[in-house]
């Protein structure tokens, strides 16, 4: 396993977000809880996860809060600055869980994907 930190970015009641959080303690891998909902998910942070993630993956355009949305602020998320200012506004609209490890970001969740990306970090 690889010894930089890990940290899960989410909402703790989130459903993917609990699966992710079990799934990762059933394996006792250590990491960091970011729940953005409290500590929030500054416009850095986001920039950061779109190094990695897609934007049209990132952005949860499926969920209540994106269905929320004016259409005026959901034309602002047309481009990538306006998304990250809704996302940093709003991080109910960021797709759950974020996953940090190796310094990069993983959207999602599922077992098949956590199995080979912890399987991938191992030295």
């Amino acid at each position: 396993m690889s010894a930089s930190p890990i940290t899960l970015y989410g909402i703790p009641n989130c459903d993917t977000v609990k699966k992710a959080r079990a799934w990762l303690a059933a394996r006792a891998i250590p990491h960091a809880f970011h729940d953005f909902k409290k500590a929030g998910a500054s416009a850095e942070l986001i920039r950061g996860w779109l190094a990695d993630v897609p934007l049209d993956t990132l952005l949860n355009r499926k969920g209540t809060t994106w269905r929320g949305l004016s259409d005026a602020q959901k034309a602002e998320a047309g481009d990538t600055a306006g998304a990250i200012r809704l996302m940093s506004a709003a991080p109910s609209l960021i797709k759950r869980p974020v996953l940090m490890l190796d310094g990069h970001a993983h959207c999602g969740f599922s077992d098949a994907a956590y199995q080979q990306l912890f399987a991938e970090a191992r030295p």
